[in-house]
């Protein structure tokens, strides 16, 4: 090859060229990257900021469409493609380095996976069986099962990671989906990058060659493709930022950054994600350096205290408390909690204990105990929302509800008689209804408090204890006031709303410290002060919030986190301010040090601007503004934020001292309504006045309520935004905490300015309009797939993928327009709308989904036969194509249900369980299912479902026929029609003995003869 004659970069050559991400996006694989990113939970970059903040999306994602953002279609888009994945590290190159860098995979399974003539230039053999004798082993060759053959392997210790990678590359190629080999790596960032990118430069610089590019880093090859695109280095903007995780990845690869959000947590996780996650090196180590020196003085003072010592030198890890109530029936105090197992690992359970002389229990603590006993103390004292104990064999029942004297208020509201706290109070006084009791302290032994593993034990405290207990309750009554006029302790009142009324109304809290209890302020304020002594006070802030999340009244106690001994779980584990009959208090030494250890990412140096501020006031111009708005089912940040905002916002820091301390809940965007359509209209036009021409903006949203699609398009709408784009990320997960199909899949919106000028269209023209666009874009998409598979043998999108663009494709020629049927579409997208209402954007999106669906044929099925079939037919027959290929995600079955106009998918389903949906089998449709009353049970296919049951019930085939023929009257012209769908079931059913039935049915049917 000659050598190319390499151009110099031109401003502006690429100002009016489309971006990548309009028309090709590895949707398949950014979702099982998305997911892996997820299930490394604490593991994740930005979570050990603040695991209280939930709503990051993935970095992986963030850096997707970033890239895709940026990058120039060519004429050649399988190898824009292939170098879009290659700077994604998911090409096959990038997984190999990323396997190699995991380390997940044996020499024995390699030796068993892999073809190998020459194994021993890699690995060393050593004979482990006392009946093989040394023999010489360097005439085998692999694949070999080495344990059978009595050998053990290791790598050769002079290999380097180029000889490796030679293996890694033949693994990886012995595997069939782009899942199994991601499965073995490290996610990229992970990954030293000058390594694993170290191959993708040159792909990268032959591939844009024509533009100029001439890149060895993000860094460089961002502010190139920003000189091309719009003559300087592009700057991403999000103004909902939360978690930081939009502003923080696009600064990584090397663009600047603008955030801004009107919460102040917010702004302050995502200040961290830029300073202290991505600090460079010096700055990290003197942060550290300040950290380490603050966890020293506040040890020192609490040592000095004495509160967390024993009169041995054992140290306290964790207290465990509960409420206590008195009995109306017998007048006793009766500790409350749902459980009264402690640890299972050690048996460690609390016994009641009855003592008469002082109507109270005593409360042991038993270590040891035996299954039986641990499964006794599964059952506390609080059972379905009532105070259940037993005294002298008798069982006493009352409703907590009762005990808290509830009545209905003429509102509608409830009250009850819980006395409010006052702003004085930080325990309750002797005549409240429910008062707190320390029933549980675990220990570390005094001689491992300070080794790598700690030897701990439970106990009951003793007399000794609960004077330390005493102590502490002493010295926070006497600096209460003191610490709340310094800022050291919140002296905030909480406002009603839908997450914080409950805490009036449970517990009689009025402000912001009742939800801690003398060891959680003690601890809190004494953060506070030493951190405020330090040039590193704004890590100091990031650190007080966190321990506040792990040291609440709200923090209940698991009983074996993660196998292990059992610990406090964060108030934000689900975001919900959830009170507890039993809560967990972190000692200073239970929180340890990697409590408060944040992953290190030094970012480039780039522009990085953070600010508090309504979303509709950006205060930079952005190329690219991405963001993930509230919406439907949105969390309520601003009123449970207020639980920070009470310890932080007293004396802030710089820079943290620009913003304001306030969840400022009138201006926050609630997500829905009228208000939240106004709200967003405002935010979405200013983001786009504050972009350029050829800017572009992405909007994530969770795909969940359907009502909130046509929302957000009246919303970009009516802001002057035009789609243009539109791909489907599946990041599915379970929750315990969400029972049920709880589905996660985020929608990814690319939307560009529209045009200037007035463009009125008509429901009549538009339509067919739709229909051509839609086609052109899934023909357009299918080809591609067609390319790729046959030279990767995988496809680049799924039906979900092609869905959604079909969907984009549709609104791209809807948001076009200026006007429909006469009306100003701004007015059209903020008028209420009616209960039950069907807009012309309902329609065309349906119109739209429905044509896409006419187009994916299910493979093996004539085009005429799907073209006749019902929405549940094709719902069946596509979703059993689908099972063929390994997809059980039920996110794929809710799509395809919404986009065939299934009533009910559910009637047809035989699992839903988000990750292991399927349809029933044919043996598992109930006769009540395929009645003339059922959606299935109507069509032509559930008539076929009742005949392979009937032929797997050994009915002859001819008797089913004849039967088929008189009660059809349109039997011979869906005759055809029947052949193909058994042909079909034959190829796809799971079940050998229905795809015999269908063979024989299907044979039956075709040669039948007429008028014999």
């Amino acid at each position: 090859m000659h050598a190319q004659t390499r151009t110099t970069l031109t401003p502006l050559a690429l100002k009016d060229a489309p971006a990548l991400i309009e028309t090709v996006f590895p949707a398949q694989k950014v979702s099982f990257e998305a997911q892996t990113e997820r299930k490394a939970v604490a593991a994740q970059t930005l979570t050990g900021l603040g695991s209280y903040w939930k709503g990051r999306k993935p970095l992986i994602l963030v850096r997707a469409i970033v890239l895709g953002s940026l990058l120039p279609p060519t004429d050649d888009p399988e190898a824009d493609l292939a170098v879009f994945e290659a700077l994604m590290s998911f090409d096959d190159e990038g997984l190999a380095r990323r396997a190699l860098a995991a380390n997940a995979i044996s020499p024995s399974e390699i030796a068993a996976r892999i073809q190998l003539d020459e194994p021993w230039d890699y690995f060393k053999a050593t004979i482990k069986r006392s009946d093989v004798t040394g023999g010489d082993i360097r005439w085998m060759r692999f694949p070999m099962d080495v344990d059978a053959e009595g050998i053990s392997l290791r790598w050769k210790r002079d290999l380097s990671d180029d000889d490796r990678l030679v293996i890694y590359r033949k693994l990886l190629a012995t595997l069939g989906s782009y899942e199994e080999k991601a499965s073995l790596c490290k996610r990229p960032e992970e990954v030293d990058p000058d390594w694993l990118y170290a191959p993708v430069w040159p792909k990268v610089n032959r591939h844009y060659a024509h533009l100029g590019i001439d890149a060895h880093s993000f860094p460089e090859l961002i502010e190139q493709l920003g000189i091309l695109r719009y003559g300087h280095r592009p700057r991403v903007g999000d103004t909902f930022s939360g978690g930081g995780s939009i502003p923080f990845e696009a600064a990584r690869i090397g663009c600047d950054a603008y955030a801004s959000d009107l919460n102040p947590i917010a702004c302050m996780l995502t200040w961290g994600a830029l300073n202290v996650i991505g600090a460079p090196g010096d700055r990290r180590t003197a942060l550290e350096s300040a950290q380490q020196r603050v966890f020293a003085e506040v040890d020192a003072e609490i040592t000095r205290l004495g509160v967390e010592h024993d009169e041995h030198g054992n140290r306290a890890k964790a207290y465990l408390y509960c409420l206590e109530a008195r009995c109306p029936e017998t007048g006793w105090r009766v500790p409350l909690a749902p459980s009264w197992v402690i640890s299972p690992k050690q048996g460690a359970i609390a016994k009641l204990v009855p003592n008469p002389a002082q109507k109270r229990f005593d409360i042991e603590v038993v270590t040891g105990a035996s299954a039986k006993a641990i499964a006794a103390a599964e059952t506390g004292t609080v059972q379905d929302g009532d105070m259940v104990y037993q005294l002298d064999g008798k069982t006493y029942r009352t409703p907590i509800k009762t005990l808290r004297g509830d009545y209905r208020l003429p509102d509608g509201t409830t009250g009850n008689r819980l006395r409010r706290w006052e702003k004085s109070d930080f325990k309750p006084r002797p005549d409240d209804i429910f008062q707190e009791r320390l029933y549980c302290i675990q220990w570390i032994k005094k001689e491992t408090i300070d080794a790598a593993r700690q030897e701990t034990w439970f106990a009951a405290p003793t007399e000794a204890d609960l004077a330390r207990e005493r102590q502490v309750e002493a010295i926070v009554g006497k600096n209460l006031t003191r610490w709340q006029a310094e800022g050291l302790v919140p002296d905030m009142a909480i406002e009603p709303g839908d997450e914080t009324t409950r805490l009036f109304r449970e517990r009689g809290w009025t402000h912001w410290h009742h939800l801690f209890n003398a060891r959680q302020l003690l601890l809190q304020a004494l953060m506070l002060k030493y951190w405020r002594a330090t040039d590193a006070a704004p890590l100091g802030w990031l650190n007080v919030a966190k321990a506040a999340d792990f040291n609440s009244k709200l923090c209940r106690w698991a009983t074996a986190q993660g196998g292990g001994l059992g610990g406090p779980k964060g108030v934000f584990s689900n975001q919900a301010l959830n009170t507890f009959y039993n809560y967990a208090t972190r000692a200073w030494l239970g929180f340890g040090a990697s409590s408060f250890k944040m992953a290190e990412a030094p970012l480039p140096t780039v522009e990085k601007t953070i600010v508090s501020a309504t979303a509709d006031q950006p205060q930079q111009r952005c190329e690219f503004w991405i963001t993930d708005p509230p919406y439907a089912d949105a969390v309520n940040y601003h009123e449970i934020t207020e639980f920070f905002i009470a310890w932080l916002r007293k004396n802030p820091p710089k820079p943290f001292d620009e913003w304001v301390w306030d969840s400022r809940r009138a201006l926050a965007i609630k997500g829905a309504g009228e208000d939240f359509r106004r709200g967003m209209v405002a935010a979405y036009r200013a983001m786009a006045e504050h972009m350029p021409d050829n800017g572009l903006q992405c909007v994530m949203f969770t795909h969940q309520d359907t009502g909130v699609w046509s929302d957000l398009i009246g919303i970009f709408w009516a802001a002057g935004l035009q789609v243009v784009a539109a791909w489907y990320i599946a990041t599915e997960t379970t929750s315990e905490l969400k029972k049920g199909g709880y589905v996660q899949g985020t929608v990814i919106l690319m939307l560009k300015k529209r045009p200037a000028g007035e463009r009125t269209g008509f429901k009549q023209r538009i339509l067919p309009a739709v229909r051509q666009e839609v086609a052109r874009q899934i023909e357009t998409m299918m080809h591609l797939n067609d390319t790729v598979r046959a030279h990767h043998g995988e496809p680049v999108f799924n039906d979900s993928d092609l869905q959604m663009a079909g969907y984009a494709a549709a609104l791209k020629v809807l948001t076009a327009y200026t006007h429909i049927g006469g009306e100003d579409v701004t007015t059209f997208a903020l008028r209420p709308r009616a209960r039950g209402e069907v807009t012309v954007v309902d329609e065309i999106v349906q119109q739209a989904a429905e044509t896409a669906s006419s187009l994916l044929v299910p493979e093996g099925l004539a085009p005429d036969t799907w073209a006749k079939l019902t929405g549940i037919e094709r719902f069946v027959l596509r979703m059993l194509d689908m099972e063929t290929t390994g997809s059980t995600k039920l996110d794929n079955y809710q799509n395809f249900a919404k986009a065939f106009r299934v009533e009910d998918y559910s009637r047809v389903m035989g699992d839903m369980r988000p990750n292991h949906a399927r349809l029933k089998r044919v043996t598992e449709f109930a006769s009540r299912d395929l009645t003339e009353s059922t959606e299935i049970g109507v069509t032509k296919l559930g008539r076929i479902i009742i005949a392979l049951q009937q032929i797997l019930k050994d009915t002859e085939p001819q008797v089913i026929v004849e039967q088929i023929k008189n009660e059809m009257a349109d039997f011979l012209e869906v005759r055809p029609l029947l052949v193909d769908m058994l042909a079909f079931i034959e190829r796809k059913s799971t079940e050998p003995n229905v795809r015999s039935a269908a063979e024989v049915l299907g044979a039956r049917l075709k040669n039948l003869r007429f008028g014999a």
